[in-house]
């Protein structure tokens, strides 16, 4: 649902409303669709909200929310103008048959404003603009304007109610246009308004303490930064105190900078995160902020909300947690291979600050491996691989690389992970009540039904499971007979699979895949707007703002329904673009052979190529290969309108061919 159909459903106040949700909420009085109960503004008993679905017959169904209501039926000539996957309010009406049945009154989230098309002529001559989703038929019309005699694959973005060109990206024969594409398809941002920048102008360019007397100076702390050698924003920087076995976990103070309805924290809020692409990422605040002062940058003192650790010294457990604002001044800066190259070669020859950091650095790393190896007793390690890649000055793919977590990586990673649970307690168990709301990261236990197919897959290539006592037992069972086989990877990929999608959500349920009871997401406000209101939460905590805690609890669970869907659509715009570049790689290796592994089976069969560039899923006909075949395929299409790859089966190898290659 979205955020403004969750405020409705439960009751909200007027001045809660989103700008972007006012016309929405006045068409709803007009109808005398929502009533005033006891101060908050409800849906009244005879409409419901959800997201309408539309089946071939051209009949709509629109989707309950609540386990005691039935779908609503919408007959084609109920459904007024609304299309599949918008969220609308229907009246419930009697129905022939006693079947649960609606009227559609009104849009109030579009599931999408434009289309992204192209032009295109047929086999047969015939003129089309084809949906750049589908490849199906749509309209599209240009004032002044015969789109005809625009170049064939012209790329359009055409308003979705009047079918009017809302503005030409270029052509698909240009590299350069598969940013403009995905983006868009994803509403995904590149340029921030005006107002954004200069607001974000205004902001001071250097930190002076004395303007800030309450805070903790812990300038003092030989804090430092681990990040990607590429990185140009830090959201953390962590210090550990060898002598008390106390943890510093500093983030970046987002919140300070970015005061509540700024223009900044409309657009962030809008935004949701950062999108990175392999060339160029798409930040969720202006880089004046995310590059600068926000950003926890070596040798200059830096505002930090501060995440305090103090662990036990038998168990490694937490026994004391405490968040305070402070000021940092991060002393050097290390990226992960700078860290793994000490780790593994020792530290002959290093002096000064940083010899002086990895006095307590080291040490640390060792208590991460023990914190590691004790949460793996009930969470997980899949044997997830990420594909990285390397994009030209002309945007087209030139290389890939795997890449696959280190112990520098883990090191900061178990950090984080400290602060995150340390952060989510506080509003869920701790000392809070445990049905308290707050913004958690949740990841709920897998569905039977998902297991149940997980089984039968494993099953046709010989892997099974005969004894467990639960979802995460089995799931380790699963993992132990994979590698057996030497199938680790793959079916760690079909775990995955199989598992409910990790989102954030007002209520607690713990994390199912981290096996934590207590999870929520603090540590990077910079990128992700779920950090930036859980550090304002905590804020009201330390400062008992009743009110503003009020005003953010009261709205929280449609927050969490706004970034849970933002995250899906940022992803999504990410391997959309990934795709893209590699439709154009393989647009240029037609008629060639390449090694494969079938990934999927079935009468629509994926396989993964093997060979130089990395991670390449294509499509072929799967009647005659199973899962986990190794196979020769050649490739016979390249759409790159959308990004599909086809292949034909030139031959299966055996095992033994397998390992000679």
């Amino acid at each position: 649902m979205s955020p403004f159909a969750i405020q409705i459903t439960n009751g909200c106040l007027i001045p809660d409303i989103e700008q972007e949700d006012q016309n929405s909420f006045q068409a709803l009085q007009q109808l005398g669709a929502i009533e005033e109960v006891e101060g908050l503004w409800k849906l009244h008993s005879l409409y419901r909200t959800g997201r309408l679905y539309i089946g071939k017959d051209g009949r709509g169904y629109v989707e309950s929310e609540f386990k005691e209501q039935r779908d609503l039926l919408v007959e084609p000539d109920h459904l007024w103008g609304a299309k599949h996957g918008d969220v609308v309010v229907a009246k419930r009406v009697i129905a022939r048959r006693g079947r649960a049945s609606g009227i559609v009154k009104l849009v109030i989230s579009k599931a999408h404003l434009f289309t992204i098309a192209y032009t295109h002529r047929d086999e047969q001559d015939n003129f089309l603009i084809l949906n750049i989703r589908t490849g199906e038929p749509t309209h599209a019309v240009m004032k002044g304007m015969d789109l005809k005699a625009f170049k064939l694959g012209t790329v359009l973005k055409v308003d979705v109610d009047d079918d009017k060109v809302l503005e030409v990206f270029g052509h698909l024969a240009d590299p350069r246009v598969d940013e403009k594409i995905s983006l868009a398809l994803y509403d995904r941002e590149d340029a921030f308004p005006e107002a954004c920048i200069t607001d974000a102008l205004d902001v001071e360019i250097e930190v002076s303490k004395e303007e800030h007397p309450d805070r903790v100076d812990l300038s003092h702390l030989d804090f430092c930064t681990i990040d990607p050698v590429t990185a140009k924003d830090f959201d953390d920087a962590i210090y550990f105190d060898r002598e008390s076995y106390t943890l510093y976990v500093a983030i970046a103070d987002v919140s300070h900078y970015v005061p509540y309805f700024s223009n900044i924290d409309k657009e962030a809020k809008k935004r949701g995160f950062t999108t990175y692409l392999p060339h160029k990422s798409f930040p969720m605040l202006p880089r004046e902020l995310s590059e600068n002062i926000c950003s926890l940058k070596p040798k200059v003192d830096r505002l930090a909300f501060v995440a305090k650790i103090a662990l036990d010294r038998a168990t490694f457990k937490p026994v004391k947690e405490e968040f305070f604002e402070a000021i940092i001044h991060s002393k050097h800066r290390f990226n992960y291979e700078n860290i793994d190259k000490i780790l593994d070669e020792g530290t002959e020859g290093i002096t000064g600050t940083v010899a002086h950091i990895l006095t307590w650095l080291l040490p640390l790393q060792q208590i991460t491996v023990k914190l590691r190896k004790e949460r793996l007793k009930n969470g997980f390690d899949f044997r997830s691989e990420e594909t990285r890649l390397s994009i030209n000055a002309e945007h087209l793919l030139t290389a890939t690389q795997i890449e696959t977590g280190t112990p520098s990586h883990s090191l900061i990673e178990e950090c984080m992970l400290l602060a995150n649970q340390a952060s989510a307690k506080r509003f869920s168990g701790g000392g809070a009540k445990e049905d308290e709301p707050g913004i958690f990261r949740i990841h709920e236990p897998p569905q039977l039904s998902k297991i149940e197919a997980l089984l039968a897959e494993l099953a046709a290539i010989g892997l099974y499971v005969e004894e467990y006592e639960d979802s995460p037992s089995l799931i380790r069972a699963i993992q132990k007979e994979a590698e057996k086989m030497g199938l680790a990877s793959e079916v760690d990929s079909m775990v995955i699979k199989s598992l409910r999608r990790a989102e954030y959500n007002a209520h607690n349920v713990g994390h199912f895949g981290l096996g934590f009871s207590h999870y929520s997401h603090f540590t990077s406000p910079i990128r992700r707007y779920a950090d930036l209101i859980l550090h304002r939460l905590i804020k009201t905590q330390l400062r008992e703002e009743v009110e503003e805690a009020s005003y953010l609890l009261r709205n929280i669970e449609p927050l969490c329904a706004r970034v849970s869907e933002l995250e899906r659509e940022a992803t999504k715009a990410e391997w959309d673009f990934r795709d893209r570049k590699f439709a154009r790689w393989a647009a240029e290796h037609l008629d060639e052979i390449f090694e494969a592994e079938i990934i999927e089976a079935g009468e629509s069969a994926k396989a993964v190529l093997k060979g130089d560039i990395k991670g390449i899923t294509v499509h072929l006909k799967g009647d005659d290969v199973m899962l986990f075949d190794r196979v020769k395929v050649k490739i016979n299409e390249a759409n790159i309108p959308q990004a599909i790859i086809m292949v034909e089966l030139v031959e299966k190898l055996s095992k033994d061919e397998m390992e000679l290659l």
